[in-house]
């Protein structure tokens, strides 16, 4: 699976610690940045995530901020992008199973690494449910896109 990450300055070191272990669990990983801790704006890499997610380049992306709220916003701009800010493990298998989830946000201050990690491993490895009442309102969260 190709997943691809990107994080603003102040979840520069999870993100680090997350693409090495998923690379170490055998993801390929595309770093889409930022690579060092001067401020940035959160929406940049919000916006290359969820488009790298949109177009098909990545089967799923992941993205870190401070509290993941900023991140959640602006991918969930981006048409065909689910994103779910998740802060624990069961959250993070119902998001994939109902609402099939395609993007994950983390927050980088208010979860630690471990958990972080456990959170990937669940998110990544949860199908979706194909539940038809599930299905069905994935059909009309697109429908919404570009309605209003």
């Amino acid at each position: 699976m190709k997943v691809s990450i990107g994080t603003d300055h102040a979840g520069l070191e999870i993100k680090n610690d997350i693409a090495d272990y998923l690379r170490g669990q055998g993801y390929e990983v595309v770093d889409l940045g930022t690579y060092d801790k001067i401020s940035c704006d959160y929406t940049d890499y919000a916006e290359k995530v969820g488009v790298s997610v949109m177009r098909g380049e990545v089967d799923r992306g992941i993205l870190v901020c401070m509290t993941g709220i900023g991140m959640s916003v602006a991918v969930n701009k981006i048409p065909s992008v689910r994103g779910a800010l998740v802060r624990d493990t069961e959250t993070a298998r119902l998001t994939r199973e109902h609402n099939d989830s395609n993007v994950l946000i983390l927050s980088g201050k208010f979860t630690p690494l471990d958990e972080a990690k456990q959170i990937c491993d669940i998110w990544l490895s949860t199908e979706f449910s194909n539940e038809e009442r599930h299905a069905r309102r994935i059909d009309k969260i697109s429908a919404l896109e570009g309605k209003y």
